[in-house]
């Protein structure tokens, strides 16, 4: 007997095999539609210039802001159901790039809010891939050279340096925040730029005009603007956090961390109770010995933190806990603190 059902089933098997067919060109249609909107977001984020600088004047990242907010629909009209896992990842890292910008525009806000954002000359590499905190897109990376300079990197150093006047005299326009706290260690911040600018310029000192000109432009610029941040800083009397809610936020959809602060914070207390266990275990093994005495003078002090380096560094070697390469002892022994008194 014949079925009415079946020509409906055969219709169905044959819609999937249409699936089968058609899905992956179309998954890959819409992953090409994913990197497209990637590299379109990629040059968003980075501003145009305003007078040599990039631009972050308030009129500038609104209208940035409202077209990050038609690229994020566009990226939720796309769906990755039916791909890879690899490229389901892509999709979430490019969501979360695009909500990271989105909260640096929303809540950070540091190029209205921190002076420290208008650093510009980076004498150390960060022990992170990028600079930890909010950076600008103009950074002179100053260990990124080697000195003396040759000439190509004298043009090439003096073109970055030249972009300093022009956007501290924007960032004198953009910060109208009122948070006390960035505001007070933003100006310290900038003090040392001064610092790094007169040491770069005591280490080019046989350098051509256009260098040594670029480097006492830009002191001079950050000079006036340290004098600015202090003369303005008695008015900051705001707080400086953003608030659980927005670090809530940024956990989940920018770091993609499944935590809240207040989890964070327990977390954080577990281990900082298995740390002091830690100590008092220590302190328990060794109750036989005298105590550790303080050095009394900085020449004292450096003998013992440099001696307690060369035994560290030996017994990593003996004891093979990993690979010793050459730079890690100059590395330590760079990071050992200066002396300070006991009193």
């Amino acid at each position: 007997m014949h079925s009415p059902a079946r020509p409906a089933a055969w219709a169905g098997l044959l819609f999937g095999a249409l699936l089968m067919t058609t899905t992956p060109a179309r998954s890959a249609e819409a992953y090409d539609q994913l990197v497209a909107l990637w590299q379109e977001w990629r040059t968003l984020e980075r501003p145009a210039l305003r007078d040599g600088a990039p631009d972050y004047t308030a009129a500038t990242v609104a209208r940035r802001h409202e077209q990050l907010k038609r690229q994020q629909q566009r990226l939720a009209a796309i769906d990755p159901s039916g791909w890879t896992r690899g490229q389901r990842i892509d999709y979430a890292l490019v969501r979360a790039q695009m909500n990271g910008m989105d909260f640096e525009i929303r809540v950070l806000q540091p190029w209205a809010r921190d002076p420290a954002y208008y650093q510009s000359v980076w004498t150390e590499q960060s022990d992170t891939p990028e600079h930890e905190g909010p950076t600008h897109h103009a950074l002179v990376e100053l260990w990124q050279y080697e000195f003396p300079l040759a000439r190509g990197g004298e043009a090439k150093l003096a073109a970055q340096l030249r972009t300093i006047p022009p956007l501290l005299r924007q960032a004198r326009l953009n910060l109208t925040g009122n948070a006390r706290d960035l505001w007070i260690t933003g100006t310290g911040t900038m003090h040392g730029q001064v610092a790094s600018l007169d040491d770069l310029a005591a280490k080019t000192s046989g350098a051509g005009p256009d260098l040594r000109r670029a480097i006492a432009a830009a002191r001079a610029a950050t000079v006036e603007f340290v004098a600015w941040l202090e003369q303005q800083a008695p008015g900051k009397t705001g707080p400086s956090g953003i608030g659980k809610e927005a670090y809530d936020w940024s956990l989940r959809h920018v770091h993609l961390v499944p935590m809240t602060w207040d989890e964070e914070v327990t977390l954080l207390k577990r281990e900082l109770a298995r740390a002091h266990a830690a100590l008092r275990l220590e302190e328990q093994r060794n109750r036989g010995l005298p105590p550790l005495a303080a050095p009394d003078n900085a020449e004292e002090y450096a003998k013992k933190a440099n001696d307690a380096v060369t035994r560290y560094m030996a017994w990593l070697t003996a004891k093979d806990i990993f690979d010793v390469e050459p730079y890690l002892e100059p590395a330590l022994r760079a990071h050992v603190d200066a002396f300070v008194p006991l009193e």
